[in-house]
């Protein structure tokens, strides 16, 4: 991906070196647990990490940390994060005002280990996620490793697909999809993971959307876009379930496949048009 550092965003938070960004100690869970528990969390508007080990208050501010100790490849990374951030960012505020309507920014706070939010404590291990009370994004940039060791997703545009995949889920929030998401789960509890699915898919499927965009201004590299496939597939239920129990349950899916979330992510980056993302009126 050709990119230009600019500098740090100004929607950028930066708590690798602040209490909230070290977590204190945490409850031990694992990762079924951690999703179960910040599924109650969105769907209720309550903080339900609290009642395993305390949490941040709803709507708790991020502030910026201490002054942090990192490589030059670490604060080339935040500059990257920077720039894809401000991009895609840049990109809603666009396609939302040619709708005829404000687009509110997200913020993006980086952490280290652990972090408190809004929605409750999590550990780096959950991955990156974005919390509806705070609008904003949070990611510990050592993912990436993960997500290049780990799940075999290397390159600049996996890692750019992570980020527009969770301010895909910001947007949902200010169209008002969460919200009638969290109402259907409500009603229909037998169905919350189904709703899950395609409430992901469809924030895939906006990350598809800005990489449409990324095709216009030509900042596109040979390669990017299978390198944002190739994300897409590593973070897919089934792969996950494969590699660390070697048994698939679609029954228990939050996500989507790996099909199903580079399928979605291609309709966004084919169409560029929000219209095409409707996960919730197909088969699946």
């Amino acid at each position: 991906m050709r990119w230009t550092p600019r500098g740090r965003s100004a929607d950028l938070d930066d708590l690798r070196g602040s209490t909230r960004g070290r977590g204190g100690a945490l409850p031990k869970m694992g990762i079924g647990g951690f999703i179960v528990l910040l599924l109650l969390s969105f769907i209720f508007k309550k903080d339900f990490f609290a009642l395993v080990g305390g949490g941040a208050p709803a709507g708790t501010p991020a502030t910026q940390g201490a002054p942090v100790s990192a490589s030059p490849e670490e604060e080339n990374l935040v500059q990257f994060v920077s720039f894809v951030l401000d991009d895609a960012q840049d990109t809603w505020t666009k396609i939302f005002g040619d709708a005829g309507r404000p687009y509110q920014r997200a913020r993006l706070a980086l952490f280290r280990d652990a972090v408190r939010s809004g929605c409750g404590y999590a550990e780096a291990a959950m991955g990156p996620f974005y919390c509806p009370p705070d609008n904003e994004v949070y990611i510990d940039l050592a993912f990436y490793e993960e997500l290049r060791n780990r799940f075999g997703a290397d390159g600049d545009f996996a890692q750019a697909y992570v980020i527009t995949h969770e301010i895909g889920h910001h947007v949902q929030n200010q169209l008002g999809i969460s919200d009638q998401v969290r109402q259907a789960q409500q009603e229909s509890p037998g169905s919350a993971n189904e709703l899950s699915v395609r409430l992901e898919l469809q924030a895939d499927c906006f990350a598809g959307i800005w990489a449409h965009s990324t095709q216009k201004k030509n900042i596109l590299d040979p390669g990017d876009i299978e390198e944002a496939l190739t994300g897409a597939a590593a973070v897919g239920d089934d792969r996950i379930q494969q590699q660390t129990s070697g048994e698939v349950r679609p029954e228990s899916w939050t996500h989507g496949s790996s099909e199903q979330r580079m399928r979605w992510f291609r309709t966004g980056l084919e169409t560029g048009d929000l219209k095409s993302c409707d996960t919730f009126a197909t088969a699946g």
